[in-house]
């Protein structure tokens, strides 16, 4: 068992293939790793590897997916006129800010989560925000952020040793042991092809809103929070010596790439 170590491994995880021996093992392997026990269907199999089952279990993903379109295609949400200008509005109030907002169609799973809203008479966007701390395997959804609001403060429930909770504290102690000058928040940049994934630093000490202009945005922003003292395979755009920092408006808008991983991750 890699859980206790102590008794004989009697269950797999279909997820992330650590072995458990009991249900109690179970429970906690999946809260140590916020795994959710559910086989990945997007998972790579080399080609040595592929079997007859793989290519079922791809056979039914397929089939999955086009169901999952087709009713999309066919919910009456699509074609209300209030869900068309309310979209159309955030669009161009986003525009307005210098933040190429994109959004995906229904039924997809960011488009379901996603909870952003502007005030019109605070001519202010509130963000449904998503944090993610790869170094503990969590993660944290953020409901109606004033745009106007520091990254700092937006973080300071979270890895302040004063000010965050007792409980994401010591789930977070990792962060909340390190100095704030050795948290980095990254973004990933949208658009770029799977084997060229770049993320561009954000300055902690300016608003959210700052921080996105200028940036592709599919739904909502997704926030990574690492530390510069431990190692992370994610490489930031310009500091990789291999190319150059680009202005984040030359940036593509094909969406074939996140709509093939939100098509996925729908299904």
């Amino acid at each position: 068992c890699e859980t206790c170590s102590k008794e004989e491994a009697k269950y797999r995880c279909p997820r992330c293939m650590k072995y458990s021996c009991s249900l109690l093992c179970v429970k906690k392997h999946k809260l140590a790793l916020s795994c959710n026990g559910v086989r990945d269907k997007t998972a790579f199999v080399s080609v040595n590897e592929f079997t007859d089952l793989n290519l079922l279990s791809d056979y039914r993903f397929l089939e999955d997916v086009g169901r999952t379109a087709d009713a999309a295609a066919r919910h009456c949400i699509v074609h209300s006129p209030a869900t068309k200008r309310l979209l159309y509005c955030l669009r161009n109030k986003a525009r307005g800010c210098n933040i190429e907002l994109k959004t995906l169609p229904v039924g997809f799973t960011k488009r379901r989560e996603n909870s952003t809203t502007f005030n019109s008479m605070e001519n202010k966007f509130y963000w449904h925000l998503k944090l993610i701390f790869p170094h503990c395997h969590a993660e944290y959804t953020l409901k109606g952020v004033p745009d106007d609001k520091t990254l700092a403060d937006i973080l300071k429930p979270y890895i302040d040793p004063v000010e965050s909770d007792p409980v994401v504290c010591q789930r977070l102690k990792i962060y909340t042991a390190s100095p704030q000058s050795d948290v980095r928040i990254l973004m990933k940049i949208e658009n770029r092809n799977r084997n060229s994934v770049r993320y561009n630093e954000l300055d902690a000490s300016r608003s959210l809103l700052d921080n996105l202009k200028g940036k592709v945005i599919i739904e909502y922003p997704t926030l990574f929070v690492v530390l510069k003292t431990l190692k992370n395979d994610m490489v930031i755009l310009g500091q990789d010596g291999s190319e150059p920092a680009e202005n984040s408006d030359s940036e593509s808008s094909s969406l074939s790439s996140v709509e093939e991983g939100e098509i996925r991750d729908s299904s």
